[in-house]
């Protein structure tokens, strides 16, 4: 861990975390990024959360739905998400991220980087998308209205070691917040962010 990452973690009170959100369309993946985003603002806590359908608007206009464009959208995005981590916020990623070999990148982009990343897999069957479809993305797919839709005419490789698995057709998405900030609340912990100071963080880190 660099001296100014050492820094900045001293400064907020606390380390960066990547929680990297994948599923199908209306699994319920921003839906709880965004509802995790405000209990933890409201607990003081650094954090931003990165949608991939925002995303598509700004950054990612310039990308369609081929895979090779898929692969680039997540590459971004996970570019983005070192950044905010590296900085000390705990970065919250709804993408959809249908392959395997993207989300391994992912990752391995952290590792890299010495940042802590959860896979976060947002587990809902096709048939329960289907029925939300709140932005009727599903029936155009199936009309044929839209091209390379993930789920429908793309695929949808599941993850293989989630670090986190959410059935979002059995519980309620403040049992997933609540799940997941107790998970954030550990981690935290075990970081003592409360008591850093620069030396104790450089001393736990000299000999790794």
């Amino acid at each position: 861990m660099s001296d100014q990452r050492c820094l900045r973690y001293e400064l907020l009170g606390q380390r960066g975390l990547t929680l990297w959100f994948t599923g199908l369309s209306a699994s319920g993946k921003s839906t709880i990024c965004y509802s995790l985003e405000n209990k933890l603002l409201e607990e003081r806590r650094l954090c931003y959360c990165l949608d991939g359908d925002v995303m598509r608007k700004g950054i990612n206009s310039d990308l369609g739905y081929t895979n090779n464009d898929r692969t680039e959208n997540i590459r971004r995005l996970g570019e983005i998400a070192t950044i905010l981590t590296d900085m000390g916020a705990i970065t919250l990623v709804a993408a959809i991220t249908p392959f395997q070999k993207d989300r391994s990148n992912i990752k391995r982009m952290h590792e890299r980087k010495r940042l802590p990343f959860w896979e976060v897999f947002i587990d809902c069957p096709l048939a329960i998308c289907e029925k939300r479809d709140p932005k009727s993305l599903y029936a155009k797919a199936r009309n044929g209205e839209i091209q390379q839709f993930t789920g429908i005419d793309s695929p949808y490789e599941t993850p293989e070691h989630p670090d986190i698995t959410l059935h979002t057709a059995n519980s309620t998405i403040e049992e997933c917040v609540q799940f997941l900030l107790t998970k954030i609340h550990c981690f935290l912990s075990s970081s003592n962010e409360a008591n850093y100071k620069k030396t104790e963080i450089l001393n736990s880190f000299i000999h790794e």
